[in-house]
């Protein structure tokens, strides 16, 4: 990552050494031969790193250290010190010197040390950037926070039908903040002032899953000792949430289907029916569309849901908007806990990017809420991290040492990764196949093509 290096030494042929040497190498060094030509040009230009002599005439390195950082922290300082000079060293970094370089100086070894610098700066810039976008972004419940393309994408959908009554289906991978989504559809239209009613489908059995959605009339049940009005009636002038409608019993879907199509329900026990005027918001992590093909869902249902589709990306493939979200859940965390954190390390920063996130959204959120509580800094640091993402690494396609007899055609590598999507993802196509960048067909054709090639 070359950028702009301010180069601090005294000694002219040190100076043209490492002016060319870094010029060679994609840098834009500048060479100042004292500590205060250097304090001159920082106060009208900007640099991406410091790189200085500690001995020097004049004002020496370690003062010149200590000037920069507290004038322009934001500029990380590489100082170079004369081998076996450790303990000026240590003082430089002590003195908030990002890192240190001894002479003789190895070009190579000094390049890898100014990447890491300028990197790190960057990752703080983005950091800020990030914090002051996100106090000037709405906090409130339906607030959905993320600057990647697919999230603009679902914002700019979310904007042009919160104002309509068409029925929502919102999908994604578990964790991705489906409900985040349903509740912006909620504030940002007509029905904000309303009431958002929201009910997981998966979380209780079909007696109670019916009486809860419909109402019930006295006497229907043995406890039903007064009549009780459903949610469908419960969100009149507002939003139904229906989280997990692809768990809704196969009995209790034509029940649905009629209430969507006639906006009415009967209540369980009841012999009248009840207009409802509420908007429907449903949300799955299931393809219902496979679901249809294998009975477990009612086409018809499906289409009456599915008016208007928001699909929401994984975290994974958001890139800075972990950043962005890690902001948002520092600083909750942070008020909750009376505690003054206030933001991410380079370091951490970096592993929050490399990280894979297969619980997307919830995982990045419980992984903040930890790391505040654990953290003894006003950053989150790497240590206060969980283990499985300080220890992350990308996965190799060919492991090193692979036995040459091991490898295999490509024709069967990609037989084998489309069965591990496929597994990763519970065995839903229409994902797999987002992942994989194809279209459902092309799936369903690879698959009948290894089924084929199984037989006898």
């Amino acid at each position: 990552m070359p950028g702009r290096v301010l180069m601090v030494e005294d000694e002219r042929e040190m100076r043209a050494m490492l002016e060319k040497g870094l010029t060679r190498r994609g840098y834009t060094p500048v060479a100042m031969g004292s500590a205060d030509e250097a304090l001159a040009k920082l106060a009208g230009e900007d640099f991406d790193v410091v790189l200085t002599d500690l001995r020097m005439p004049g004002m020496d390195g370690l003062a010149l250290c200590e000037r920069i950082v507290l004038n322009r922290p934001d500029i990380p300082v590489v100082v170079m010190t004369a081998f076996g000079s450790m303990e000026t060293a240590v003082a430089a970094i002590r003195a908030g010197a990002y890192d240190f370089v001894t002479k003789p100086i190895d070009i190579d070894a000094l390049v890898l040390v100014l990447e890491r610098a300028v990197q790190h700066r960057a990752l703080r810039d983005e950091v800020r950037r990030l914090r002051q976008e996100l106090g000037r972004r709405q906090q409130d419940t339906g607030a959905v926070v993320g600057e990647s393309p697919a999230m603009q994408q679902a914002y700019a959908l979310i904007d042009r039908v919160a104002d309509l009554d068409s029925t929502v289906l919102i999908t994604g991978e578990s964790g991705t903040g489906k409900e985040v989504a349903a509740r912006a559809v909620h504030t940002r239209g007509r029905r904000a002032q309303g009431a958002f009613v929201a009910i997981n489908c998966a979380a209780m059995p079909e007696a109670l899953l019916e009486s809860e959605l419909f109402g019930h009339a006295k006497g229907a049940f043995t406890d039903a000792k007064a009549a009780r009005a459903g949610l469908f009636i419960q969100a009149h002038g507002g939003t139904l949430f229906l989280d997990e409608v692809g768990e809704l019993p196969l009995t209790l879907q034509p029940k649905l289907l009629r209430a969507l199509q006639e906006r009415v329900v009967r209540p369980v026990g009841g012999d009248t029916e009840v207009p409802f005027d509420a908007r429907i918001v449903a949300a799955t992590n299931r393809d219902l569309e496979l679901a249809v093909e294998e009975s477990r869902f009612r086409e018809d249902l499906y289409y009456r849901l599915n008016v208007i589709g928001v699909e929401l990306p994984p975290l994974r493939a958001r890139g800075n908007d972990v950043l962005l979200l890690s902001q948002r859940f520092i600083e909750q965390f942070a008020a909750r806990n009376n505690k003054r954190v206030v933001g991410l390390s380079p370091a951490a920063a970096q592993r929050l990017l490399a990280y894979g996130w297969p619980g997307n959204v919830r995982e990045l959120q419980n992984s903040m809420e930890r790391a505040v509580a654990l953290t003894s800094f006003e950053q989150i640091t790497v240590d206060d991290l969980p283990e499985r993402i300080r220890n992350y690494s990308q996965p190799k396609v060919v492991p090193e040492n692979t036995d040459p007899s091991e490898l295999v055609t490509l024709e069967e590598l990609e037989r084998r990764y489309i069965h591990r999507v496929l597994e990763t993802v519970g065995g839903s196509r229409t994902l797999a196949a987002r992942i994989l960048g194809v279209d459902r067909k092309t799936l369903y054709r690879k698959l009948e093509r290894d089924d084929e090639a199984k037989k006898p």
